[in-house]
């Protein structure tokens, strides 16, 4: 990933049944916990526009 101190760690829980899903989903959207995790609240801050708005208001 880089230089450390350019990462954030944190630590969050899951249900059995929330991590059974992150799980098959492994392949998919990544290999290790951390990436599908990661990936998966990239991929929601995406569909949600997020992303873009936060790009968008940088360039202005």
């Amino acid at each position: 990933m880089g230089d450390k101190e350019n990462i954030k760690r944190i630590q969050i829980t899951f249900t059995k049944e929330q991590w059974e899903i992150i799980e098959n989903m492994k392949g998919e959207m990544g290999n290790t916990d951390a990436e599908i995790v990661r990936n998966i609240v990239i991929a929601w801050l995406s569909e949600k526009s997020i992303v873009s708005e936060i790009i968008k208001k940088k360039f202005r």
